[in-house]
């Protein structure tokens, strides 16, 4: 006779735990959003030329992408709530260092810091999550909710640090985070389980070192490419990266306990979950800009104006994110992923029709049907990378989660932007009107994201029929 174990559901300790796993998120995502209002202020305040502007801005994503692999494989050794622990108290004190810096390099310097410290909280809080909720409707709607506070950071950040730049100076907006975090300090370790890996062997330091080489010079020359074209620079960055990356990957196989268990991408679901996320990620993220730029240069609204276009997407997101799992509960993942994906392709091409003279109410729709139809993939996808892996390797599957997120953006913005940035180029050369040759860039990019979702929906359905 055999019996099989229930999940016990969670109650109301694992919710309100959830809810101190939410602060880091949502503030990881508030964080971002608030610099590129203050930028302009901080700059003046600490004479910062656009070297050093521009560094101001990149060196917090840089040092996410470069340790959240090693972030995400060390929670699991050492404990995922003292990592996240740590990362917090590392995280708020960098916040208050960069509140009041008194130069451009120190602010530099604090932003690294906050980078690095942000790079422990994602993994940890989302491995966390597979910790609180075993049984897996209700770990679904916890991501569901996780995720959502990223696009809640998102909406909240530009509002909020408004308000305080218009009061304060500049360094509040870095003080946001601070009581949340102090909060997280509190009450953290009385509502959050400790969980680490009692098997895991010592952490390659060789291994760590070698996913920085790998990560860091591949994303410098990524952004680079995006920014100022093919040059010698960030070329050698994303040669030297993949060279590094290479070496990484052999070594990981030699090891008994690697960085990263290579053998995570032989499982469909893992593999082809992570690359829809990041496949979307990188198309996604590029669009948006695209319709970003289209409501300013070619529709000609203000920062603002275009702000709000853009704000009917970000809500559809968050409801996307919190409503998928409760679908899935009817809805087969597959299916729900793929008719999502479906939805999102139709999005796209209204993009495609979209010109000069069409007012903003059609590409905001357009993008709010993208945004609406993409959370089934990055909700249930996020649920499938983590839940399909042992407990022990919740940590690591988290950061590879992650990482593939922030890989396929800057990935999006050199590639998929470059092309679109190409069709705008070549029209203009055609003695096509500007905006018209911006519009035309807009559509070589949406049609491109089209194509390449109905690929990955292909590949979801054929690859997790059984789920």
């Amino acid at each position: 006779m055999t019996t099989t174990m229930t999940p016990t559901r969670a109650g109301r300790r694992e919710w309100v735990g959830l809810a101190v796993l939410a602060l880091p998120t949502f503030l990881v995502s508030l964080d971002v959003f608030v610099l590129i209002l203050a930028l302009p202020k901080l700059s003046q305040s600490l004479g910062a030329d656009s070297t050093q502007q521009l560094w101001i801005m990149d060196v917090y994503g840089f040092m996410i992408a470069g340790f959240m692999v090693t972030m995400g494989t060390l929670g699991d050794r050492i404990g995922r709530r003292k990592l996240l622990l740590v990362g917090a108290t590392a995280f708020g004190l960098a916040s208050v260092l960069a509140a009041f810096s008194t130069s451009a390099l120190m602010l530099i310097a604090a932003r690294a810091i906050l980078g690095i410290a942000g790079a422990t909280l994602a993994p940890s809080t989302l491995a966390l999550i597979s910790n609180l909720f075993s049984d897996s409707r209700q770990r679904s709607l916890a991501i569901g909710i996780w995720a959502g506070c990223f696009t809640v950071g998102a909406i909240v950040g530009p509002m909020v640090g408004g308000v305080l730049l218009e009061h304060f100076w500049w360094g509040s907006v870095f003080l946001l985070g601070v009581p949340a975090m102090v909060l997280l300090l509190v009450v953290g370790p009385k509502l959050l389980p400790e969980y680490r890996n009692e098997n895991a062997g010592r952490l390659d330091l060789a291994s760590v070192a070698l996913s920085l080489v790998t990560i860091l010079p591949a994303v410098y020359g990524i952004k680079e490419l995006a920014r100022e074209g093919v040059h010698v620079v960030p070329v050698a960055s994303l040669l030297i990266g993949l060279g590094f990356g290479v070496v990484f990957v052999r070594r990981q196989r030699t090891l008994q306990d690697p960085l990263i268990d290579l053998t995570l991408f032989r499982g469909r679901a893992f593999t082809t979950a992570l690359g829809g996320m990041c496949a979307f990620s990188m198309l996604g993220g590029t669009t948006m800009l695209f319709v970003a730029q289209f409501f300013q240069i070619v529709l000609e609204l203000s920062p603002v104006g275009a702000a709000l276009a853009l704000l009917p997407g970000m809500l559809a997101s968050t409801v996307s994110f919190l409503a998928a799992p409760i679908l899935a509960r009817r809805i087969r993942p597959a299916t729900l992923i793929a008719t999502g994906l479906a939805g999102a392709i139709a999005g796209f091409l209204l993009l495609t029709q979209v010109e000069p003279g069409t007012g903003p109410v059609v590409p905001a729709i357009a993008f709010a049907i993208t945004c609406l139809c993409g959370g089934p993939l990055i909700t249930l996808g996020t649920d499938l990378v983590v839940g399909s892996v042992p407990p022990e390797k919740a940590g690591s599957a988290a950061s590879l989660s992650q990482t593939g997120n922030e890989f396929g953006y800057a990935l999006g913005i050199a590639t998929v932007g470059t092309l679109g940035n190409a069709v705008t180029r070549s029209r203009l050369a055609d003695a096509v009107p500007a905006h018209d040759a911006f519009a035309s860039g807009m559509h070589a990019v949406s049609a491109l994201a089209a194509l390449v979702l109905a690929a990955v929906a292909f590949f979801v359905v054929r690859h997790l029929r059984h789920i």
